[in-house]
């Protein structure tokens, strides 16, 4: 966990929950985020409407500058969602039918389904228990056990397909271990796209920060993400010029000069609206990212005051690293129950994820059958995410171990 000099604030003895008054605890309300800068989101958007252009203007243009430096990037291509950020990464990189792409099976849907829209086939691999990112080891064991040469192309035997790139994401705002996959991507000439949608700000050990490290990086700015738009928006990062410039040439429909097109791309604008506001946005996530790992300590230590570390599992950061916490995701025993419990005494939570991808009805055709990748699974079937968002006061999260602790009591 992170050290926080103020996380040592010493908390109220815990008490039963039926003791404590019911206390709505949402898993998220952006409600105060907006209140608190409302005075300088207002006068942009006034501006943008009276200058009447919505699509890739000077905003976007700005946005795009001040993100790449963030994400310590050379480029960043704003688009229109952190899906379409997925695709785009997709077809610039050339990633189509005949292809393949290894990926977690534990993440949202975007990230598997951005591959199969984009002609190819996912190939999964387990993820590590610790993090729920996808696991090294079983990306090298794949390669190694189950792909070949063959007239110089990496092809995966059972499929016949084409393994083209690597394709990790950055779960619940930490990084994947990086080192390893780059290693593994220029040993065996594979790109390597980073699916930053919950990461922005994250780092890695070394220091790089998430969506730095690839050949594209992608990230979302879904209004419920740690930096969130007033709607959908995404964005693409690298570090290579020309690979930048053929993605802004695909965002607009593959055209440049207008009405020439020398690509089919697509249309993946972002808007100025979104942009004006992720903007300012931008210059508070540092702020709120603190608080949230703030949060996240005062778990940790209330969680073990209330005696409940060997009951549940807590969420663990890799040493060295920057976890940005836009989840807080622990593994419960009876996870169903404890959500329903949760619920009734008004406390939020999410369940990410459900179903992992292996298992979902529109991939049957890949042929896996369950247990093929335990962690996975096992962790579809433990993970709950419990409150962390920034303006969660003190008492909100003694309010959740509480009930936590009341029901396993």
């Amino acid at each position: 966990m992170p050290q926080i000099a103020d996380a040592q604030t010493p908390s109220p003895p815990a008490r039963s929950a039926a003791a404590v008054p019911a206390i709505k605890v949402p898993l998220l309300d952006l409600r105060g985020q907006y209140q608190a800068i409302a005075a300088e989101i207002m006068p942009i958007l006034e501006k943008v409407c009276e200058s009447q252009q919505f699509i890739l203007g000077r905003y976007v243009t700005q946005f795009e500058s001040a993100a790449a430096d963030y994400c310590g990037c050379r480029e960043a291509i704003g688009v229109s969602s952190g899906t379409d950020a997925l695709l785009l990464a997709c077809m610039a990189l050339g990633i189509g039918p005949g292809d393949a792409v290894v990926t977690t099976p534990y993440s949202f849907f975007a990230t598997a389904g951005a591959v199969a829209r984009a002609g190819a086939r996912p190939l999964f691999c387990d993820v590590d228990a610790a993090s729920f990112n996808i696991d090294p080891a079983a990306v090298r064991a794949l390669l190694e056990q189950h792909c070949e040469r063959r007239a110089g192309e990496l092809v995966h035997r059972s499929s016949g397909t084409r393994v083209r790139a690597l394709l990790p994401v950055h779960l619940f705002g930490q990084c994947v271990d990086m080192a390893a996959l780059r290693a593994l991507a220029l040993e065996y000439r594979l790109r390597l796209i980073e699916d930053a949608a919950q990461a922005i700000g994250a780092q890695c050990a070394d220091g790089a920060r998430a969506a730095s490290v690839g050949d594209v990086g992608c990230l979302s700015f879904f209004p419920t993400k740690n930096l969130g738009a007033f709607g959908d928006a995404g964005m693409c990062t690298t570090q290579d010029a020309s690979l930048a410039e053929h993605m802004r040439v695909l965002r607009v429909h593959g055209g440049k000069p207008k009405y020439y097109h020398a690509f089919i791309g697509g249309n993946f604008r972002l808007d100025e609206l979104q942009a004006a506001v992720l903007q300012i946005k931008l210059r508070h996530l540092d702020a709120w990212t603190a608080a949230r790992a703030r949060n996240a300590e005062l778990y940790a230590q209330m969680f073990s005051r209330a005696g409940l570390v060997e009951r549940i599992g807590l969420p663990a950061a890799a040493a060295g690293a920057r976890h940005v916490w836009n989840q807080y995701v622990i593994r419960a025993e009876r996870r169903d129950a404890l959500r329903a419990y949760l619920t009734q005494r008004g406390v939020g939570t999410e369940i990410y994820y459900p179903v992992p991808l292996h298992r979902q009805q529109c991939f049957a055709h890949l042929g896996h059958a369950a247990g093929e990748f335990p962690i996975a699974e096992r962790a579809a079937a433990e993970s709950l995410a419990l409150p962390i968002f920034p303006e969660l006061q003190p008492q909100q999260l003694q309010y959740v171990v509480e009930c936590i602790a009341a029901f396993y009591s």
